[in-house]
């Protein structure tokens, strides 16, 4: 699964590199400690072009009286994604890609301590998540939620974890966002063991409110 992330990319840098049209009030960067709940940077296409936008992580089914009115749902699995009522009709037709520096996650010991890592792309350069967004809308207004998308582990990381996000190559972000015809679903497989690295980090980063560039620093 994911459960923290970290974003260092400056959005007018993301926007150069998906090609995308900022829109106003995007979340500030860098933010070493994203948690469930909170905005963030997501690309979106619309038919038209690509928008880099602010969409709140913990997508909200359209049935949902209140934003709170059941499970957060913060990840959604590959496996059975296009079956779920609450993503289904997210998984044909409301496809995103969500940038990050790398992500957090947690084994735990033999006396069943949590052990933070952080995990990132072997090359360095940004990751990038396949999701699944949707509009909510009550009488405030409208929110844009968003999930992000797991596989299975791998065999080098799944150690830590037995899920993983779905991370994307760049080659594979036009047809993720619909931009290059159907058949979407075959590129959710799990990632290849060599393009992710995983390291200890401090277990400050257990804290949702733990910040600063330390969170990521190797031990």
């Amino acid at each position: 699964m994911c459960g923290r992330f970290a974003i260092t990319i400056p959005s007018d840098a993301m926007s150069q590199l998906f090609d995308a049209q900022p829109v106003n009030d995007l979340p500030a960067v860098p933010n070493f400690n994203v948690c469930p709940t909170n905005f963030i940077h997501v690309v979106t296409y619309n038919g038209l072009g690509r928008k880099l936008e602010s969409l709140r992580w913990g997508f909200v089914p359209d049935w949902y009286r209140e934003v709170n009115a059941g499970p957060l749902l913060i990840n959604a699995r590959s496996e059975t994604i296009a079956k779920k009522p609450a993503f289904s009709n997210a998984s044909r037709a409301r496809r995103c890609l969500i940038p990050c520096s790398g992500f957090y996650e947690w084994s735990k010991d033999l006396e069943g301590n949590k052990i933070p890592w952080f995990i990132k792309r072997n090359d360095n350069a940004p990751m990038v998540f396949g999701g699944v967004w949707q509009e909510w809308s009550d009488e405030s207004g409208i929110i844009k939620t968003c999930a992000i998308v797991t596989t299975a582990s791998n065999s080098k990381l799944s150690r830590i974890h037995h899920r993983l996000p779905f991370v994307l190559e760049r080659s594979d972000w036009g047809f993720w966002l619909g931009e290059e015809g159907h058949g979407a679903s075959a590129l959710m497989k799990p990632t290849a063991d060599d393009t992710l690295k995983a390291y200890r980090v401090s277990k400050n980063i257990n804290s949702n409110r733990s910040c600063g560039p330390d969170l990521m620093s190797p031990l």
